[in-house]
């Protein structure tokens, strides 16, 4: 485990909690333009409703709070460490209207078994594969310019997890406890639970989703699953990769609902 939270400045952003520096730093860089997260955090407008699944340390919601007044966010994470973090950020960059619940959000309510990095925490889960997390990163760090020996000593041990069970609930679990009546994007980083997160929608709370945005590993038939399920429900769905992940199995999904 870390140290416990710690205070840091963002490039270009926001001071804000995290556990580990450089994860956070390379997180909040993702979400930059031309990123996914940015572009569609750009289409909320005063006064939305976010849930955050896989929230982390809370970096997208922070921006979609710092873009837009009065956005109403609803942030789930897992790992206590990571709550922790997120919890505060809410507190100090997103206003009264911002909640976070310290929970796994999967197909059905329950209990499960998740796997926590503390060197590489965005890449922790409840399906995490340590050989396939290792050759994701360092199939980014070579895309990056990395030397590929320095490569390889950056990723040793960086996935070294802890284990221990989480409670689970769904989204629709979600949108009543805090009684939801319209969602204006789902956001869903869940390591290889996306669809999951995404069948624990029940059918008449489909309709109160605006727009959905996930990261989806495309093992096992995955990416089409969730394109079909998206686009089963009324939306339109692009599917596009960041050049840095070229070669690896992540891809991200934009989904907006049909007018």
């Amino acid at each position: 485990m870390s140290d416990g939270p710690r205070h840091l400045r963002l490039p270009d952003g926001p001071t804000v909690w995290c556990t580990n520096g450089p994860a956070a730093v390379v997180m909040w860089r993702e979400m930059q333009p031309p990123g996914t997260y940015h572009r569609v955090a750009g289409r909320l407008r005063d006064g939305d409703c976010v849930v955050d699944i896989g929230a982390n340390i809370g970096l997208m919601s922070v921006m979609c709070a710092l873009r837009r007044k009065g956005i109403r966010i609803i942030a789930a994470e897992p790992a206590p460490e990571l709550y922790e973090c997120l919890r505060r950020n809410l507190a100090a960059h997103a206003g009264d209207d911002a909640h976070a619940e310290c929970v796994a959000v999967a197909a059905k309510q329950g209990e499960l078994r998740f796997t926590y990095y503390p060197q590489a925490p965005g890449n922790s889960g409840l399906y995490a594969d340590r050989t396939a997390d290792d050759e994701i990163t360092l199939a980014y760090l070579h895309n990056s310019g990395v030397d590929p020996e320095d490569a390889s000593e950056l990723v040793e041990g960086l996935h070294d997890g802890v284990e221990f069970t989480v409670p689970a609930v769904t989204v629709s679990d979600l949108l009543r406890r805090h009684d939801l009546r319209r969602v204006d994007l789902l956001k869903v980083d869940v390591e290889r639970a996306e669809l999951e997160v995404l069948l624990g929608v029940e059918p008449g709370h489909w309709p109160r989703i605006g727009a959905v945005v996930a990261e989806v590993h495309d093992e096992n038939g995955r990416l089409d699953a969730v394109r079909e399920l998206l686009s089963g429900h009324g939306f339109e769905v692009s599917v596009c990769q960041d050049p840095l992940l070229s070669g690896t199995a992540l891809y991200e999904i934009e989904a907006e609902r049909r007018v």
